[in-house]
């Protein structure tokens, strides 16, 4: 076996579906794009049509196979309908990513059921559901790979992490129970959890020089995240070479958690 092939065996995601939902932006957008160049066919999961058609378009400018599908991650009924149709241009996924979140920081003491129940739904239920509609049929064919994407804020309380860290929380606690169950068929389960990284979703703090020093400084490598950091670790935990790791949080935060 010549070095490429030995490679390809390991990472080579040919033949495979990736669902990747938040895929229009930030890390989702990054890891729809690895996933793709690996030679996995994606289809990209989000609310706002212009950034999925925009995604869509970049992974076709690389040859690869990609769809979209527009969809309210937060309202149970509108997912259900949009997780057939996100099986309909390529077939069953063999790899869900579960990039999507919202991130809503009140004051704990002035945290409604509103921003509450709309966390839970986005971070919390829509992977659950989800990974309960297609990882069944994963397990069925012998392979599957769930990727959820976690945070700092499940392990550690800042800038408000109000119910969003609980959500977070939550999901990794969801990864540990999904691979327990479904592992023993070829599924795996695991979390990659981010440092600070510059994306729309932390536009607030990103905005303020400062903070941005300041968490910069935090990290052991001396600078804040890209998406495209993540780029690696997604075709890792999306291809065969991960077989035998699962319900695990993979922390790709330049040292940030243990600095």
């Amino acid at each position: 076996m010549t070095n490429e092939a030995y490679l390809r065996e390991l990472f080579s995601l040919d033949g495979r579906v990736a669902v990747v939902t938040g895929g229009s932006s930030g890390i989702g957008r990054a890891i729809a794009v690895a996933l793709g160049r690996a030679g996995a066919r994606v289809v990209v999961v989000a609310r706002r049509e212009a950034e999925l058609a925009d995604t869509a378009k970049e992974l076709e400018g690389y040859g690869c196979a990609a769809a979209w599908v527009s969809a309210d991650l937060g309202d149970r009924e509108a997912l259900r309908a949009a997780a057939e149709r996100m099986a309909e241009p390529f077939g069953e996924p063999d790899i869900l990513v579960n990039s999507a979140g919202i991130n809503l920081r009140p004051p704990l003491g002035e945290l409604g059921d509103d921003v509450w129940d709309t966390t839970m739904a986005v971070n919390l239920a829509a992977p659950f559901l989800l990974s309960r509609r297609f990882a069944p049929g994963m397990a069925e064919r012998g392979y599957g790979r769930l990727i959820h994407i976690s945070s700092q804020q499940a392990h550690r309380a800042f800038v408000q992490s109000g119910a969003y860290g609980a959500s977070k929380a939550g999901l990794e606690g969801l990864t540990r129970s999904q691979a327990e169950a479904w592992s023993p068929y070829g599924v795996t389960a695991n979390t990659l959890v981010p440092g600070f990284v510059m994306t729309p979703l932390n536009a607030r703090l990103s905005s303020d020089p400062e903070k941005v020093e300041a968490l910069a400084a935090r990290t052991m490598i001396g600078r804040n995240g890209l998406p495209a950091d993540f780029a690696g670790a997604a075709v890792f935990l999306a291809a065969p070479s991960s077989a035998y790791i699962t319900g695990q949080s993979l922390f790709v935060d330049g040292g940030f958690s243990v600095h």
